[in-house]
């Protein structure tokens, strides 16, 4: 019970912090990525906060930028 809930709490401050991070402090990516990020974000919470991590926060790795 405490477990479960403890986990419920750490993927709700994941997603929060990746939806905080993509629309307020990185302002360099394409709105479609923007987009990808957040519903990752609530579907996948705690592993899309650790991709978010580790690649997202380079805007060299944009799917949708024009090249």
């Amino acid at each position: 019970m405490i477990f479960s809930t403890l986990i419920g709490i750490i993927a709700i401050v994941c997603a929060i912090w990746v939806i905080y991070d993509v629309l307020v402090n990185n302002k360099r990516l394409s709105d479609g990525m923007k987009v990808l990020w957040i519903v990752l974000a609530v579907f996948f919470s705690i592993i899309t906060a650790i991709i978010y991590y580790l690649v997202g926060r380079n805007k060299n790795n944009d799917l949708f930028r024009k090249r």
